[in-house]
């Protein structure tokens, strides 16, 4: 009975694992979606010839077809955690003085397209484990190579 209830749960997992969701999690951070408001969390799918946003579960916000893009960037905004050493500086100067040396990054991925005379384009924020699966899985259906904003050097 035990080996059987072992193997039932051997085959269990895997299963769980499989029904999960696809796609990766990115919040809207601007653009040409005039629906969604910045912040709002979607979930982006990339299939054989096109990426799509969900909001929710079934909410089709945005369909791109992969021929349709034109760019894909990738940038980083690091800043200290000022705001949360000052609140633990008061209950703990020792704390709040470490916390005022870390940093913070967020991971941003700028996606625009064109069909036809329409152009759009977009910036999300990716989660820090995810961002590199999303810029692969771009570059991949569009055959597009991402350019990191970071390493260009504009002069004025």
């Amino acid at each position: 009975m035990r080996k059987l209830l072992a193997i039932a749960l051997c085959l269990s997992f895997p299963l769980s694992v499989v029904a999960g969701e696809n796609g990766f999690k990115v919040k809207y951070d601007g653009g040409t979606i005039t629906d969604l408001k910045t912040g709002t969390e979607l979930r982006m799918e990339i299939h054989g010839n096109q990426i799509q946003f969900f909001k929710g579960k079934d909410n089709l916000v945005q369909t791109i077809p992969a021929s349709a893009v034109t760019d894909i960037s990738y940038g980083q905004d690091v800043h200290r955690r000022v705001g949360a050493a000052i609140g633990l500086a008061v209950v703990s100067f020792g704390v709040g003085a470490l916390m005022a040396l870390t940093k913070s990054k967020k991971h941003y991925v700028g996606l625009t397209w064109q069909t036809g005379e329409t152009k759009g384009g977009f910036a999300m924020q990716c989660d820090k484990n995810d961002y590199r699966g999303v810029l692969t899985g771009l570059e991949g259906v569009t055959g597009k190579k991402a350019v990191d904003t970071d390493a260009m050097n504009v002069k004025n």
